[in-house]
């Protein structure tokens, strides 16, 4: 009978105690005798949500593959089994082996969002490993404490968290990881140590070595660059990029968990990147260039994971599902395959353009899935401003698509605090959810509608200026003009004539305004997470663990200025603590993009035109076609 690191008894006192058990079908099991590397992949957050990323599922794939290594999973234990574990000094375990991450080689931690920070002391806390690196013996034989790396898109800015650990690894993981194992496994044989490994590690494409570096500052408190430490660090670390994804790994037989999870369906990843270049976002920067899989590939990928799995539902994974090439014969194909087998298909990232209306047409008579629209702004001067590319008219003429196609539910997702955001901008969220809303009643005819009630739900998040895009230099709102903005959409929304069928949902502003500090902070912000995690701090993306007041006195007590990393504007020639990473897209490009931005000019997308924003320097997907740059 397989083990498990907790007693029955345990196990039946805490909430969901499949998230704790492993053996769910499809996860690997090895024998670790024949094992040269172990690696704990970690998502620093509860069993449901980690189980639903598809980058560790992949990685997973690729590492298992590998007849040398053996890779597991961990996840943060929920708040009631981390109260016994402390109580009962039981060390934090993987999945599939039941045993201490302490022991592994590896302990990777994907970073997703920002607001996970807390739940990596966690994890490192209640594996019994030092919280900062500095206090891992640096000239200790390998095997003797695992290598804590952090990878995802929170380590474009690993500043915040660089204490913490070891190493992290920029950019896509099917790249440089087998190097990373080959190199840590022959160093390990011949019995090096971790210096030996890191000095290594840091000529590797992607990988960068905090403790190699150290910052500076000017006498403002203002960042101003770095000194290198060790002579193997490079000055500038290049993101690693997959060029061809029909040749990399992919999760086939994906582990099917035993309880229901955030995203439980099989999910095809269609495209990387995205050709529109909305000025708020992040991905659609580091994820350049557009890389496109093949149909062939995805119709193989589809195939094989109804199969392993049993799920009913496949979802499309992209950032801008409808500019995938293929996008009208992939849906058809996937509709026609499993229309028989009562397999929804679900099309999230949907923009609304002419291939909108082709997809309609293919699933209207499929078992519905969700349909959702990101307008982002309410007025199309502020669409304008963060180019988003699409018109009211667009959005008038996709939503009667989505109705005469029979769904009578509509989610419209925005953004308050935008850069240059007035509140006529603030009130043309509630303007036109509305007027969606009244589009429905002029495209169903009554004897159609049958007694359904139309329901349009708008959800605002506060705007977070990120690295990496064209806002990083912006001012963000204060919590207190968020909630104002926020009032005065519903007080607005409350007023419309259809207010009875629309809904209204916003965030939490000082969750945000934390978002804040610590997406554009440096290593300085490192204490106060320290500080706040010793408060009791962990979860803090969950309303019932988030704690504001803790938060603010952590701040206080080490000093810290939240207003300084999050009410500024940043002049245009500030060095910015992630600077040293090389993405590809220029800075010169995102300061054009910025000054455009304030003028509303939009920029076209990628397949009309060349913006000329350096991702071309990596030689795959789109930019390898020829196209005309824009003018100035």
């Amino acid at each position: 009978m397989r083990k498990t690191a907790l007693s029955d008894e345990i196990l039946l006192s805490v909430e969901h105690p499949e998230r704790y058990i492993g053996g769910e079908i499809n996860s690997v099991q090895k024998n670790k005798e024949d094992i040269a590397v172990r690696f704990a992949m970690c998502f620093p957050d509860v069993y449901e949500i980690g189980m639903s990323h598809l980058g560790i599922q992949i990685l997973y794939e690729m590492f298992n593959q590998r007849s040398d290594v053996w890779c597991e999973r961990v996840y943060s234990p929920w708040l009631d089994l981390d109260r016994i574990m402390r109580e009962k000094h039981i060390p934090l375990f993987t999945l599939e082996s039941q045993e201490p991450v302490r022991c592994f080689d590896f302990l990777g931690i994907t970073l997703q969002y920002e607001m996970c920070y807390t739940n990596i002391l966690q994890i490192l806390d209640l594996s019994c490993i030092p919280l900062k690196a500095s206090e891992r013996n640096i000239h200790a034989p390998l095997g003797e404490c695992p290598i804590v790396i952090g990878g995802g898109p929170c380590a474009y800015n690993p500043e915040p968290i660089a204490p913490f650990f070891d190493m992290f690894y920029i950019g896509e993981g099917e790249t440089s990881y087998d190097e990373l194992l080959d190199l840590y496994s022959d160093i390990k044989a011949h019995g090096g140590s971790r210096l030996d490994f890191f000095e290594g590690a840091a000529h590797i494409e992607g990988i960068y070595i905090p403790s190699f570096y150290e910052p500076v500052y000017s006498e403002d408190g203002t960042y101003t660059g770095r000194s290198i430490l060790n002579e193997n660090a490079p000055e500038r670390v290049v993101k690693a990029v997959c060029t061809e994804l029909d040749d990399a790994p992919y999760p086939l037989k994906p582990v099917v968990p035993f309880i229901k999870v955030t995203q439980d369906r099989v999910v095809l990843e269609i495209q990387r990147g995205c050709i529109r270049g909305c000025r708020f976002c992040q991905a659609g920067m580091i994820y350049r260039p557009v890389r496109e899989k093949s149909l062939d590939t995805l119709k193989a990928y589809a195939k094989a994971m109804v199969e392993a799995t049993g799920d009913d539902e496949i979802s499309l994974s992209s950032l801008s599902s409808s500019d995938y090439t293929k996008i009208s014969e992939l849906v058809k194909w996937l509709v026609d395959t499993y229309r028989d087998k009562f397999i929804n298909i679900s099309l999230p990232s949907l923009r609304i353009d002419h291939v909108f209306l082709e997809m309609m047409e293919t699933v209207q008579d499929s078992k519905k899935g969700s349909l959702t629209f990101a307008p982002e702004a309410g007025s199309q001067r502020m669409r304008d401003v963060i180019n988003k590319g699409i018109t009211e008219d667009d959005i008038m003429h996709g939503s009667a698509i989505c109705f005469t196609a029979g769904y009578s539910k509509v989610k419209l997702y925005f953004m308050l605090g935008l850069p240059g955001e007035t509140d006529e901008d603030v009130t043309a969220i509630a303007h036109l959810a509305n007027s969606v809303a009244m589009n429905y009643f002029d495209t169903v005819p009554k004897e159609e509608r049958k007694g359904i009630r139309v329901q349009v739900t708008s959800s605002t998040s506060f705007f977070v200026p990120k690295p990496f895009t064209p806002f990083q230099w912006s001012a963000m709102d204060s919590p207190d003009e968020f909630l104002r903005k926020a009032h005065l959409v519903n007080e607005t929304m409350e007023n419309e004539p259809n207010h009875k069928s629309l809904k209204y949902q916003y965030h939490e502003s000082d969750l945000s305004k934390l978002e804040g500090v610590f997406a554009r902070g440096d290593r300085r912000v490192s204490e106060a997470i320290l500080a706040a995690y010793g408060k009791g701090c962990i979860y803090d993306s969950w309303t019932e663990s988030f704690d504001s007041v803790k938060w603010d006195e952590a701040f206080r007590e080490c000093d810290i200025d939240t207003g300084f990393y999050t009410l500024r504007e940043r002049p245009l020639d500030e060095c910015f603590p992630w600077d040293f990473i090389d993405i590809g897209v220029t800075k010169e490009f995102l300061k054009k993009e910025y000054q455009r931005s304030r003028k509303a000019l939009v920029t076209p997308n990628c397949r009309d035109k060349c913006s000329g924003c350096g991702a071309a320097r990596f030689g795959t997907g789109i930019c390898m076609a020829p196209r005309k740059k824009v003018s100035d």
